[in-house]
Protein backbone atom coordinates (compact mmCIF):
# COMPACT_ATOMS: atom_id res chain seq x y z
CA UNK A 1 0.00 0.00 0.00
CA UNK A 2 1.26 3.47 -1.13
CA UNK A 3 1.99 6.03 1.86
CA UNK A 4 -0.12 9.35 1.59
CA UNK A 5 2.95 11.50 1.02
CA UNK A 6 4.14 9.33 -1.86
CA UNK A 7 0.76 9.08 -3.31
CA UNK A 8 0.40 13.29 -3.40
CA UNK A 9 4.03 13.60 -4.98
CA UNK A 10 3.15 11.07 -7.56
CA UNK A 11 -0.11 13.90 -8.55
CA UNK A 12 1.74 16.19 -7.96
CA UNK A 13 4.90 15.19 -10.20
CA UNK A 14 2.38 14.30 -13.17
CA UNK A 15 0.07 17.82 -12.23
CA UNK A 16 3.74 20.03 -12.64
CA UNK A 17 4.66 17.84 -15.64
CA UNK A 18 1.37 18.24 -17.36
CA UNK A 19 1.24 22.01 -16.60
CA UNK A 20 4.42 22.78 -18.07
CA UNK A 21 3.30 20.30 -21.48
CA UNK A 22 6.56 17.96 -20.46
CA UNK A 23 6.16 14.03 -21.95
CA UNK A 24 7.69 11.94 -19.80
CA UNK A 25 10.34 11.47 -22.13
CA UNK A 26 11.08 14.76 -22.08
CA UNK A 27 11.17 15.40 -18.43
CA UNK A 28 13.59 12.29 -18.60
CA UNK A 29 15.70 13.66 -21.36
CA UNK A 30 16.01 16.97 -19.01
CA UNK A 31 16.03 15.29 -15.33
CA UNK A 32 18.40 12.67 -16.29
CA UNK A 33 15.40 10.19 -14.54
CA UNK A 34 14.52 7.41 -16.91
CA UNK A 35 11.02 7.68 -18.65
CA UNK A 36 10.22 3.87 -16.82
CA UNK A 37 11.04 5.61 -13.61
CA UNK A 38 8.95 8.81 -13.94
CA UNK A 39 5.75 6.66 -14.78
CA UNK A 40 6.66 4.62 -11.22
CA UNK A 41 6.63 7.74 -9.69
CA UNK A 42 3.64 9.49 -10.85
CA UNK A 43 1.47 6.09 -10.38
CA UNK A 44 3.33 6.02 -6.88
CA UNK A 45 4.74 2.35 -7.50
CA UNK A 46 7.86 3.29 -5.84
CA UNK A 47 8.82 5.95 -2.66
CA UNK A 48 11.35 8.00 -4.72
CA UNK A 49 15.10 8.43 -3.28
CA UNK A 50 15.66 12.53 -2.55
CA UNK A 51 18.36 12.11 -5.66
CA UNK A 52 15.23 11.53 -7.79
CA UNK A 53 13.08 14.16 -6.36
CA UNK A 54 16.23 16.87 -6.64
CA UNK A 55 16.68 15.70 -10.21
CA UNK A 56 12.91 15.68 -11.15
CA UNK A 57 12.11 19.25 -9.53
CA UNK A 58 15.19 20.88 -11.04
CA UNK A 59 13.76 19.71 -14.28
CA UNK A 60 10.14 21.28 -13.17
CA UNK A 61 12.14 24.76 -12.51
CA UNK A 62 11.61 24.41 -9.06
CA UNK A 63 13.10 23.66 -5.63
CA UNK A 64 12.77 19.96 -3.87
CA UNK A 65 11.12 22.20 -1.32
CA UNK A 66 8.80 23.25 -3.47
CA UNK A 67 7.92 20.11 -5.13
CA UNK A 68 7.12 18.40 -1.42
CA UNK A 69 4.94 21.56 -0.21
CA UNK A 70 2.49 21.11 -3.43
CA UNK A 71 2.45 17.85 -2.60
CA UNK A 72 1.33 18.59 1.08
CA UNK A 73 -1.06 21.08 -0.66
CA UNK A 74 -0.93 23.35 2.30
CA UNK A 75 -1.14 27.10 1.89
CA UNK A 76 -1.07 28.14 6.05
CA UNK A 77 1.08 31.06 7.23
CA UNK A 78 2.12 29.53 10.46
CA UNK A 79 3.43 25.92 10.83
CA UNK A 80 3.92 24.55 14.30
CA UNK A 81 6.53 22.26 15.08
CA UNK A 82 4.71 18.97 15.27
CA UNK A 83 2.80 20.20 11.71
CA UNK A 84 6.05 20.08 10.20
CA UNK A 85 5.98 17.73 7.67
CA UNK A 86 8.89 15.66 7.63
CA UNK A 87 10.26 12.98 4.67
CA UNK A 88 12.37 10.25 5.10
CA UNK A 89 14.77 9.25 2.02
CA UNK A 90 14.04 5.41 2.00
CA UNK A 91 17.72 4.66 0.63
CA UNK A 92 19.66 6.51 2.82
CA UNK A 93 18.11 7.68 5.44
CA UNK A 94 18.58 11.37 5.09
CA UNK A 95 15.69 13.40 7.06
CA UNK A 96 14.10 16.44 5.84
CA UNK A 97 11.97 18.90 7.35
CA UNK A 98 9.87 21.90 5.83
CA UNK A 99 9.96 24.39 8.48
CA UNK A 100 8.75 27.36 6.92
CA UNK A 101 4.70 27.05 6.12
CA UNK A 102 4.02 25.83 2.31
CA UNK A 103 1.40 29.02 1.80
CA UNK A 104 4.72 30.13 -0.56
CA UNK A 105 6.98 33.49 0.07
CA UNK A 106 10.70 33.48 -1.32
CA UNK A 107 12.35 32.44 1.20
CA UNK A 108 12.30 28.72 2.59
CA UNK A 109 13.54 27.35 5.72
CA UNK A 110 13.96 23.23 6.02
CA UNK A 111 15.87 21.40 8.66
CA UNK A 112 18.44 18.02 7.19
CA UNK A 113 19.53 15.49 9.23
CA UNK A 114 21.74 13.02 7.73
CA UNK A 115 23.34 9.98 9.60
CA UNK A 116 26.24 8.54 10.51
CA UNK A 117 28.17 7.18 8.12
CA UNK A 118 26.24 8.52 5.00
CA UNK A 119 26.07 10.16 1.39
CA UNK A 120 23.66 12.03 -0.34
CA UNK A 121 24.52 12.63 -4.10
CA UNK A 122 22.41 15.93 -6.07
CA UNK A 123 23.87 15.43 -9.58
CA UNK A 124 24.53 18.06 -11.54
CA UNK A 125 21.29 20.01 -13.28
CA UNK A 126 19.08 18.51 -9.87
CA UNK A 127 19.41 21.95 -8.38
CA UNK A 128 17.62 24.93 -9.07
CA UNK A 129 19.13 28.74 -9.40
CA UNK A 130 18.00 29.11 -5.90
CA UNK A 131 20.51 31.39 -3.42
CA UNK A 132 21.17 28.61 -0.64
CA UNK A 133 22.93 28.80 2.64
CA UNK A 134 23.73 26.28 4.68
CA UNK A 135 23.84 26.53 8.76
CA UNK A 136 25.05 23.95 10.55
CA UNK A 137 23.10 23.12 13.95
CA UNK A 138 24.91 19.64 14.86
CA UNK A 139 27.66 17.40 14.18
CA UNK A 140 29.97 17.80 10.65
CA UNK A 141 29.31 17.92 7.59
CA UNK A 142 31.64 17.46 4.65
CA UNK A 143 29.91 19.38 1.46
CA UNK A 144 31.00 19.23 -1.95
CA UNK A 145 30.34 21.43 -4.68
CA UNK A 146 31.80 19.85 -7.94
CA UNK A 147 35.68 19.81 -7.34
CA UNK A 148 35.10 22.69 -4.04
CA UNK A 149 34.93 20.77 -1.07
CA UNK A 150 33.85 22.54 2.37
CA UNK A 151 34.31 20.77 6.06
CA UNK A 152 32.24 22.07 8.13
CA UNK A 153 31.11 22.10 12.13
CA UNK A 154 28.52 23.05 14.50
CA UNK A 155 27.72 26.79 14.00
CA UNK A 156 29.32 27.08 10.53
CA UNK A 157 27.19 29.10 7.34
CA UNK A 158 28.06 28.25 3.80
CA UNK A 159 26.72 30.42 1.26
CA UNK A 160 26.16 28.18 -1.63
CA UNK A 161 27.79 28.69 -5.09
CA UNK A 162 25.61 27.99 -8.88
CA UNK A 163 23.90 24.93 -9.16
CA UNK A 164 26.00 22.31 -9.71
CA UNK A 165 26.53 18.27 -8.46
CA UNK A 166 26.45 18.66 -4.69
CA UNK A 167 27.81 15.61 -1.87
CA UNK A 168 26.60 15.58 1.59
CA UNK A 169 28.96 13.25 3.80
CA UNK A 170 28.29 12.68 7.29
CA UNK A 171 31.95 10.57 7.69
CA UNK A 172 31.22 10.72 11.56
CA UNK A 173 29.34 8.72 14.31
CA UNK A 174 26.76 10.72 14.67
CA UNK A 175 23.84 12.39 13.18
CA UNK A 176 24.44 16.18 11.53
CA UNK A 177 21.69 18.80 11.66
CA UNK A 178 21.89 21.75 9.33
CA UNK A 179 19.29 24.23 8.26
CA UNK A 180 19.39 25.29 4.33
CA UNK A 181 17.89 28.70 3.83
CA UNK A 182 16.28 29.25 0.01
CA UNK A 183 15.60 32.25 -1.76
CA UNK A 184 14.29 32.26 -5.10
CA UNK A 185 16.39 34.12 -7.47
CA UNK A 186 14.89 37.08 -9.12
Amino acid sequence: MTDPLTARLATTVHAARSAQGLSASALAESSGVSRAMIGKIERGEVQPTAALLARLSGALGMTLSELIARAEGDDRRLLRAAEQPVWVDPETGYRRRAVSPPGGGPLELVEIEIPPGTVVEFPPGSTTDAHQQIWILAGELRFSEGAEVHELVAGDCLQLGPPTGRVFENRTELPCRYLVALAKRS
